[in-house]
């Protein structure tokens, strides 16, 4: 069957924004609805571009509108050419009066999962390949898409340069243990005394958790760096906040302290969230209106507002003040890794906006942060907004020779294991500070999605990695 180039075919998203009145073109998509009226069959067809479809008008004299137009059903993938024309229908512009009508693909209706009515989310985690074509996850996809760009676009704006750190790495960058292992030996092998001894790498080897220990290589050679891509986590946190894979955004910059590194994550979350109230509008609406009331209104508010800063201290100090009014399932206390209800309880409650965490116990961070005078707190800052709770962690790094060795062995790290990153302090040290920011909870905040496994396209979690 011959089809058009699809390069000279325009997106639905472009006809529906610029239309070609009066004149002839060709749309290609998937029927999202057909009914017929009088002696016309209406078909909405869409193609993902946009949230908003396509209405196609068929007529009897099609040569094939008795044996296929009439027998469309959702799913079924078309080409259509014809006339654009102004639509005497409400709620929309412009219609495409049909001059030929292919059938590319046919769907069995009686075993299509996804009718015209609206699915439960966790019904769509259960056909994740079909889930793209319904109207949430697709703005999904587009929010995803238009965000993934900004990245890219603001940190090219401000001369940083992308370096792509390795998937498989030898370092646990947070000291956490939860590497997924990588391999080639065979069962029967792991099971001697030092099987990685006789492994592909001669050593042990995992899936990364973070990029950011090779980050600081390229930017104290070359000022200003980031990473974008898949990180991983063996956590068996069968939650709606944690995924195995996930994607996480981390820059580095020399010669940057840690009120440089706060201002440059305050800028980039700010500008982020105008792009896409101005690209995404149409899709924002969807989510305002169906999944998460007032989405917009606080998108809004973080664009525009600055941020609350507030350390590590005065922020256990809120929380302890409010623990009459406020039950918290977590105990507040000087020292603890503060949980999601404690993040989000500052920003939503206290502030009423973005908040920024400084200083944090030396214990509960890992080695490479800064050590503050008092030699109790480290340099870090955590950005948390309303709804997620943490969205950016970071930190300036340790810049010190003596001070990270020291720290490195009293987190049992094997320094000769680590002599290239103590390297990068005997050469040429210099204050440089970076941090990292979860993609797919920045989806969530843009979105309103309550489940992180609804942001991503193929959600990795403990017992399930489907497609």
């Amino acid at each position: 069957m011959e089809i058009k180039n699809i390069m000279n075919t325009p997106r639905i998203a472009e006809v529906l924004k610029n239309p070609p009145m009066g004149e002839d073109i060709s749309v290609q998509g998937w029927v999202r609805t057909r009914r017929d009226s009088g002696n016309l069959s209406f078909i909405e067809l869409g193609d993902g571009s946009s949230l908003a479809n396509l209405q196609i008008i068929a007529e009897p004299v099609l040569p094939n509108y008795t044996d296929e137009i009439k027998k469309l059903t959702v799913g079924c993938a078309i080409e259509a050419g014809g006339r654009l024309v102004a639509s005497p229908a409400k709620g929309q512009d412009v219609e495409l009066q049909a001059s030929s009508i292919k059938v590319i693909g046919w769907a069995e209706p009686t075993t299509y999962p996804l009718q015209k009515k609206r699915h439960s989310f966790e019904f769509l985690r259960s056909i994740t390949h079909l889930r793209p074509r319904t109207n949430a996850l697709a703005a999904v996809a587009r929010v995803r898409s238009a965000l993934n760009f900004g990245i890219h676009d603001f940190f090219k704006q401000r001369g940083f340069y992308q370096v792509h750190t390795p998937i498989i790495t030898t370092s646990d960058c947070e000291g956490a243990g939860e590497m997924f292992t990588v391999t080639a030996l065979e069962p029967e092998q792991l099971k001697k005394e030092t099987p990685y001894d006789r492994d592909f790498f001669g050593r042990r080897a995992g899936l990364t958790v973070s990029g950011q220990l090779q980050a600081e290589v390229y930017a104290l050679a070359m000022g200003r760096v980031y990473t974008f891509g898949p990180t991983f986590r063996a956590e068996n946190s069968n939650t709606s906040r944690h995924l195995a894979e996930f994607w996480m955004l981390e820059p580095e910059m020399a010669f940057c302290d840690l009120q440089c590194n706060m201002e440059l994550a305050q800028t980039l979350i700010r500008n982020l969230i105008g792009r896409v109230l101005e690209d995404c509008a149409e899709d924002l609406v969807l989510f305002d209106r169906f999944v998460a009331k007032g989405v917009i209104q606080k998108l809004e508010t973080v664009r525009d507002v600055d941020f609350v800063h507030m350390t590590y201290t005065e922020a256990i100090e809120t929380l302890q003040a409010s623990a009459g009014k406020k039950a918290f399932k977590f105990p507040v206390a000087w020292g603890i890794d503060m949980q999601a209800e404690h993040e989000r309880f500052l920003c939503e409650e206290v502030a009423g906006r973005p908040v920024i965490v400084t200083n944090y116990p030396r214990e509960i961070k890992p080695f490479y942060m800064r050590l503050d005078e008092s030699g109790k707190t480290v340099a870090a800052m955590d950005v948390l907004v309303p709804g997620i709770g943490e969205l950016v962690g970071g930190s300036q790094r340790e810049e010190r020779y003596a001070v990270l060795l020291d720290r490195m062995e009293a987190a049992g790290l094997d320094v000769d294991e680590y002599g290239w990153y103590l390297d990068l302090r005997r050469y040429g040290t210099v204050p440089h500070s970076g941090f990292g920011l979860g993609f797919e909870r920045l989806v969530q905040l843009v979105t309103g999605m309550s489940n992180i496994r609804d942001v991503i396209a193929f959600p990795r979690t403990p017992g399930s990695a489907p497609c």
